[in-house]
């Protein structure tokens, strides 16, 4: 899941958030937030929605099957 580390971490920085501010939006540790854009681990599905519904884009775009 590299392309969804990649894009998250891209998507945060175009609105110029800080991992704890977009961690508390989805009620995660900002070390959640930082791991994700590590690739270490991944959201769950329902909170894989919330960041797309949060920066308006859609799954496959955020897991890299479409641009």
């Amino acid at each position: 899941m590299i392309k969804f580390a990649e894009r998250l971490k891209e998507l945060r920085m175009e609105k110029n958030l800080l991992q704890s501010e977009l961690g508390k939006f989805l009620s995660v540790d900002q070390r959640t937030i930082s791991n994700w854009e590590k690739g270490i681990r991944q959201p769950d599905f329902e909170t894989l929605a919330a960041i797309a519904r949060f920066f308006d884009v859609s799954v496959d775009y955020l897991l890299g099957l479409e641009d």
